[in-house]
């Protein structure tokens, strides 16, 4: 675990970034929160705002100089400040750029400059494109699918150059459909389940992309948490010299299970009936499939599980009935 240290957390005050700052603080860190509000929400620090060990800097990583102040007496940096979302990146290719490339360089220059131990940063399986090959291996990628994809697998290679160039630790983990308490339920970009977990409570009918059999490796929010944990904790020797060397490289952040999306809406509907009856009868809507949309996304863990110890705590089921039970008691 990440205990007794100073952590910046850029994004800190989004669906993830805020998750990571309160297990962080629980653990006796400092923590730092870097965000510019643009996706996050205050709500989701309110709770720990006025905790002595939180400090959150109102900035952008597009301003080098942000990055740089946020970065000042750091020990270790969790990089979760992105523009998610397929659709938005091909709505807006440009600004997606900005943040995620961009944004990204900046934050590697500012941890470069400031000798920061390590940045653990927020991958993504949109990297995998068209690769038809399952479960996905992290040695094993095909061409991007969305402007976004080009994005993350950009930072990808960026942060293997400063570690080649510059002996800077980087870790990416890349995400598999992350979901769980806090995430934002509203807004055209929103999340598939936040997004028909609160069409379901209003009485209203989700609407599936395709025939629903499209698949995914949901990974619950708790899931991210340990391994962020166990990224920053890792460290490889030399095997010539027997000396710590420096480390680009790259964890599939996942469950290693597959499930579609018709299934998936099924549980949903199961645990808040629990709750409110009527919508177990809730009619669900197909339509056509999305652009920039990977059919099926499968993670191999084999590698989290073999160098970092890695176990999830959670699959589709436990992970969906405290997604449930969280926005039932928040949202409601």
């Amino acid at each position: 675990m990440i205990t007794n240290s100073k952590v910046l957390v850029t994004g800190g005050a989004g669906f993830i970034g805020s998750n990571l700052c309160e297990d962080l603080l629980k653990h006796d860190n400092y923590v730092v929160c870097l965000d510019n509000f643009s996706t996050g929400h205050f709500h989701n620090i309110k709770s720990f705002i006025d905790n002595k060990n939180f400090r959150l800097i109102v900035g952008d990583i597009r301003n080098l100089s942000d990055c740089k102040k946020a970065v000042e007496g750091v020990d270790i940096v969790l990089h979760e400040a992105a523009l998610g979302s397929v659709p938005r990146s091909i709505n807006d290719p440009v600004t997606t750029n900005e943040v995620n490339v961009c944004g990204f360089l900046n934050m590697l220059v500012a941890v470069r400059d400031a000798k920061v131990k390590r940045m653990v940063y927020a991958a993504s399986s949109s990297t995998y494109g068209d690769s038809e090959n399952l479960p996905k291996v992290e040695d094993i990628i095909g061409k991007p699918l969305s402007p976004y994809a080009v994005t993350k697998y950009t930072d990808e290679l960026y942060a293997h150059v400063f570690a080649l160039n510059y002996g800077l630790d980087t870790v990416g983990l890349r995400y598999f459909n992350v979901y769980g308490r806090r995430q934002d339920p509203n807004g055209a970009y929103a999340a598939v389940i936040p997004k028909f977990t609160m069409l379901l409570m209003q009485h209203q009918s989700p609407l599936i992309n395709g025939d629903g059999t499209n698949s995914r490796d949901f990974t619950y929010i708790d899931n991210v948490i340990q391994m962020n944990h166990l990224a920053d904790g890792w460290q490889r020797t030399d095997p010539v010299s027997g000396l710590l060397s420096p480390v680009s490289a790259i964890f599939n952040t996942a469950v290693g299970e597959r499930n579609d999306l018709n299934m998936m809406v099924k549980y949903l509907k199961q645990y808040l009936s629990e709750y409110d009856p009527e919508i177990a009868n809730i009619e669900i809507k197909y339509g056509p499939n999305r652009k920039g949309d990977i059919p099926h996304s499968l993670a191999s863990i084999k590698k989290a599980e073999t160098v970092l110890g890695y176990k999830p705590s959670h699959n589709l089921e436990k992970g969906l009935k405290e997604a449930v039970e969280w926005y039932w008691e928040n949202l409601k």
